[in-house]
């Protein structure tokens, strides 16, 4: 095999160091055992590693066995650089080692950082973080450095930027967001762990949702619920399905799946989505969405469920709007008008575009003044986006 096939089989291979079965290889720190998983993930024998090493064939035969140990920390880092790999896995531990953890710790903290900021109202502060985290992460792998620990901080980057993304960008362009996260869901079938693939394919669904991909996004959305591995990981992706069910106006789905919601209620913790005043609005949006409006109209007049939980602010704009065409939708117009204003307001200092976007529909022409005070605020924002 010569160097050049080599190249191009390992180029092919890169994610087999992300397996569990690399990463319990990758953990005895014994280089035979680690020379003898790469030869058989590469397809290749003694003589191939060894020309790829600058070692004869008998040479790589004791590495393997145990019966040549390799001392030096040069050869030991020419391994490590031959075969992709932190130093630190062959016992080598410089500067570059001291990166590559400074770098994991570094990324775990903005991935972290990112979604409190998010979820706190700020998702342009968090694309800006993210942004060149994603970045470096990515060419990293592009120069073969696919350790499962940065594919799995890769992964969710991708999904964070995405979903970030989604908040600040306008309708015309949610798809950008849903390509971000799309770009996890090959990472997270690779690892094949339950409750990752099901976070991944939850976050990509909804943003297909909000790009107008219904019916993608309940494909999406249903296999994170069926592969979700615990009531929490349920929990956290129904709320989601009930949304793209009812824009998709699939009646029996969106009701089995609000069912479902009411039960795990009292049996899961409640978080940022997962609690009764979020449920609220997205039962309400369902409801319109499948031609019941008169059941939506008296859940209004009883009034929202006071939190049970930190709620993101954006929530409390989203479920402004909604309610705001329940009441249009009962001709209640100077109801309506109160909620949306209220909206207009929160969106603007939030920057959410695509709420901006909800209020202008919503106020069409039983409400103008709303209308144009959102579509000049709307403007401003994507004058901003171009610049």
């Amino acid at each position: 095999m010569d160097s050049a096939m080599v190249a191009r089989r390992s180029q092919h291979t890169l994610w087999h160091w992300a397996t569990p079965q690399a990463e319990s290889v990758l953990a005895t720190r014994d280089l035979g055992a680690i020379l003898r998983f790469h030869r058989a993930v590469h397809g290749m024998n003694q003589s191939e590693l060894g020309k790829l090493l600058g070692y004869d064939k008998t040479y790589i035969s004791l590495l393997e066995l145990g019966k040549r140990s390799l001392d030096d920390i040069g050869s030991r880092r020419h391994i490590a650089e031959a075969l992709r790999l932190p130093p630190h896995i062959v016992g080598v531990t410089d500067p570059a080692d001291t990166d590559h953890r400074a770098m994991l710790q570094f990324g775990e903290s903005t991935v972290r950082l990112a979604e409190i900021a998010r979820q706190s109202g700020h998702a342009s502060e968090a694309v800006a973080e993210l942004w060149p985290l994603v970045a470096r992460l990515e060419a990293r792998m592009e120069d073969g450095h696919t350790e499962r620990d940065v594919l799995h901080l890769l992964a969710r980057a991708r999904v964070g930027l995405g979903v970030a993304l989604g908040n600040v960008l306008p309708e015309e362009r949610l798809s950008t967001a849903a390509r971000w996260t799309a770009k996890s869901i090959d990472i997270a079938r690779y690892f094949g762990e339950p409750a990752f693939t099901s976070y991944v394919l939850r976050m990509h669904g909804n943003e297909l949702r909000k790009a107008r991909l219904h019916g993608a996004a309940v494909d999406r959305l249903q296999h994170a619920a069926a592969i979700a591995p615990h009531h929490e990981a349920k929990a956290a992706v129904l709320p989601l399905l009930a949304r793209a069910a009812g824009a998709l106006r699939n009646q029996p789905l969106f009701d089995e799946a609000m069912q479902e919601t009411n039960r795990l209620l009292e049996e899961t913790e409640h978080t940022s989505l997962f609690n009764p005043y979020a449920l609220h609005e997205i039962r309400l949006r369902g409801l319109m969405a499948t031609g019941r409006t008169d059941i939506a109209v008296q859940l209004v007049e009883q009034g929202s469920p006071v939190p049970t939980t930190t709620v993101a602010p954006q929530w409390r704009v989203i479920e402004l709007i909604t309610v705001a065409q329940v009441r249009l939708a009962a001709d209640d117009c100077g109801g309506a008008a109160q909620s949306l204003h209220t909206a207009v307001e929160e969106a603007v200092r939030q920057r959410l575009p695509h709420q901006l976007q909800r209020i202008v529909r919503a106020a069409h022409r039983r409400l103008p003044e709303i209308r144009e005070v959102a579509d000049h605020a709307l403007d401003r924002i994507r004058q901003e986006l171009a610049a």
